[in-house]
């Protein structure tokens, strides 16, 4: 069997580029880091780095290697976490998965409810919008975004759970013409200036874009962005309009208005999935049960904003 901590050094000195940069970071001497590096060499019989002028460089091989561990080392990171939890008396741990505007808007009251059941138990808050189910632990409660022209998703191993329907709203100044609609069409937006939240393409990007399309254009981006408050500061300073779900409308810069979006109306479904664990049953159900009474208290901000 392969040794843990050889891969985890492989690993370090590829990331790092050399022995000696890779052994400060460790905190190790580098002749310790070369001596487990000749180790796994032996351990694997492959030809794991090659001289190149003055230092070395990763074989494919070795790149393949680190690339096909990281999985399994990730696994024994939560295994020693758990470890480390049992030993210290932390034995009620519960991981959450959601995306960016649901951890902001409900994650503080989901916590807030944990806590007066559980006060000891630990909570781990993942987004999972980019890399669905790469937190530090695999997610107990995974909450996911849907396009309601797609099928309903499950995942194995978890029960699914609707929540609500969300609507999508577009941001603009409030000097902007279409202030003056209380309803603004999709087609309006045919020849505004776009801001992107969703530069990665997210299921809430994919859900904007073929809103767009339905009406008959492609949105004409001035920016693009990873993330639904720097876009609406852009919007804030008259570089264009954006297009945010109600849940991350909260607040928004004073000289920025909210209308809701028709022909056709923009709608994505979000959903929870619960892990079937019995030892955690109670905290998940707890975090449930938050997930919904939130939901349950969606109130549509209004249009004045």
């Amino acid at each position: 069997m392969l040794d843990p901590h050889r891969l985890t050094i492989l690993r370090a000195v590829i990331a790092a580029g050399s022995v000696h940069a890779a052994a400060r970071n460790l905190h190790l001497a580098p002749a310790t880091v070369s001596q487990h590096l000749r180790a796994l060499a032996r351990e694997t019989d492959l030809v794991l780095f090659e001289k190149k002028g003055r230092g070395i460089m990763a074989t494919p091989a070795a790149q393949h290697l680190a690339e096909a561990s990281a999985d399994t080392l990730n696994s024994l990171e939560r295994l020693e976490r758990t470890v480390e939890d049992l030993r210290q008396g932390r034995a009620e741990q519960i991981a959450i998965a959601c995306f960016a505007s649901l951890a902001q808007a409900w994650m503080p009251e989901v916590l807030i409810a944990l806590r007066a059941q559980f006060p000891d138990a630990g909570v781990e808050v993942s987004i999972n919008e980019l890399q669905p189910g790469r937190g530090r632990r695999v997610p107990d409660v995974d909450v996911r975004i849907e396009s309601l022209d797609g099928p309903p998703a499950y995942l194995e191993g978890y029960d699914r759970h609707f929540l609500f329907e969300e609507d999508f709203c577009v941001v603009l100044s409030v000097d902007h013409p279409l202030v003056a609609h209380p309803v603004v069409t999709m087609a309006e937006l045919r020849d505004e200036p776009w801001i992107d939240h969703d530069i990665h393409d997210s299921p809430t990007g994919r859900i904007i874009t073929r809103a767009c399309h339905a009406a008959g254009f492609s949105p004409h981006y001035v920016a693009r962005l990873d993330d639904y408050h720097a876009a609406t500061s852009l919007a804030a300073a008259g570089l264009g309009i954006t297009v945010l779900p109600r849940i991350a409308l909260t607040g928004l810069p004073a000289n920025l208005a909210v209308r809701p979006l028709s022909d056709p109306t923009v709608h994505r479904r979000i959903v929870a999935h619960t892990r079937t664990h019995l030892a955690r049953a109670r905290l998940i159900h707890t975090t449930l049960t938050a997930l919904r009474e939130a939901a349950q208290r969606i109130q549509r901000p209004t249009t004045d904003v």
